[in-house]
């Protein structure tokens, strides 16, 4: 499908889930520039032409179930991926999602199991799986056809129901997880903004309560940028026990700098909250939405606020190079390494400090074993295994002191 085919119908969905797309709104001077516009492409053009020449080589595969070339994992009697190395420390992943019902709420059970969970990337669906290539940003791996049917899905999830969202499920991650050796994992809801089914928060803690998967699955909070019951709703959800607060320039459609989010910082702040960003541009998103990521609009929010604790989520995406610079200027940014690929991973390592860096895997648009392949290349050496153990698990327990039974 061509790319305004594509990008028709991605407007199309968020317009049936109520989200403007402000396509026709205008950008304030020096919010999103030519140049800016000129930089996404200039990225994606490097990429191409250097993915597999970086430190690590080459790095392509079937599939996730290829994974199993990799010394460190194996498929089960039913072909799935398995970490079978118990070398590898068990980790907790800051970056989770279950199957979302909005809107008008499709029916969606989350404590079903299914045979299979069917990732966004369905890279094994066939069998060989499609070609995952861990040395590009990971959103570079779908196909024409594996972005027309993300598009589907995302209108399906708040119309009519998703076969996707039914296999993204609380049993289902948690059998993935136990084969990935991943002991917790955060939930991180999003507030749409919709005038009606607009729950996630509320619907993954009643499924995670009735699972009894609170020992695994924490679930995080978000509220919707402007709107008056904002502070309130951040107040009730810290008050149950939430510690993450999840915030998404480019779906919610807010510059992180605006003044009127400084007030949703200082309240951060108070709660003891942790903020988690989407950070950047991944590339997928409309275009009218890319101005919102830019990695300066995050800057604000880090120096006015310097004991409140940001995750750049995606380490800025395809904008990496410009978030790894603001990590490194402030000591309360904390990059998510989740999407970037091994020779990115190999620069934050070396360019920022290692006690932020954090595991997560954006579950379930990729496997869990994507990203935690990549943490385990790039921390094979055995000089590297206290740096693995800092990535995999030891940065998230300091910031999220408490929150769980280790």
């Amino acid at each position: 499908m061509d790319t305004y085919r594509r990008q028709f119908l991605v407007g199309g969905g968020a317009a049936a889930l109520g989200l403007s797309l402000g396509g026709c709104d205008s950008v304030p001077a020096g919010r999103y520039t030519e140049a800016d516009i000129a930089l996404l492409a200039k990225q994606r053009d490097l990429e191409a032409k250097t993915k597999g020449q970086g430190p690590y080589g080459r790095q392509l595969y079937a599939g996730y179930r290829g994974l199993a070339e990799l010394p460190w994992f194996d498929l089960d009697n039913h072909g799935n991926l398995q970490c079978t190395d118990e070398d590898v420390p068990y980790s907790i992943d800051v970056h989770c999602h279950l199957g979302m019902s909005v809107l008008f709420r499709p029916n969606l059970d989350l404590l079903a199991e299914t045979p299979r969970v069917k990732h966004l990337l369905d890279c094994d669906a066939t069998n060989p799986g499609c070609p995952l290539d861990l040395d590009i940003y990971i959103n570079g791996n779908f196909s024409d056809q594996a972005l027309d049917d993300l598009t589907m899905t995302t209108v399906a999830q708040g119309v009519w129901g998703s076969q996707f969202a039914k296999t993204q499920t609380i049993p289902n991650l948690l059998r993935e997880m136990d084969s990935m050796r991943v002991q917790q994992a955060m939930l991180l809801p999003i507030k749409l903004g919709i005038p009606f089914g607009d729950q996630l928060e509320q619907d993954w803690c009643n499924a995670v309560s009735a699972g009894a998967a609170d020992p695994q699955l924490h679930v995080g909070l978000s509220v919707y940028p402007g709107d008056p019951d904002a502070i309130s709703e951040m107040r009730q959800a810290a008050a149950r026990g939430g510690r993450i607060i999840k915030l998404h320039p480019t779906v919610q459609r807010f510059y992180p700098d605006a003044p009127a989010l400084m007030e949703l910082y200082a309240e951060a702040q108070a709660l003891g909250l942790v903020v988690f960003f989407h950070g950047g541009r991944a590339g997928i998103e409309p275009e009218s939405s890319h101005r919102f990521a830019m990695p300066r609009h995050y800057e604000a929010a880090l120096a006015e606020y310097p004991d409140l604790q940001f995750i750049l989520g995606h380490a800025g995406a395809r904008d990496s190079e410009a978030m790894i610079a603001l990590a490194r200027r402030y000591d309360n940014a904390w990059l998510g390494i989740h999407g970037q690929s091994l020779t990115m991973l190999e620069t934050m390592i070396q360019s920022t400090d290692s006690d932020r860096l954090l595991f997560g895997t954006d579950w379930p648009f990729y496997h869990l074993g994507a990203s935690l392949a990549k943490v385990l290349l790039t921390t094979e050496l055995s000089s590297r295994r206290t740096l693995r153990q800092k990535i995999l698990r030891d940065n998230a327990l300091r910031l999220f002191p408490g929150l769980w039974q280790v």
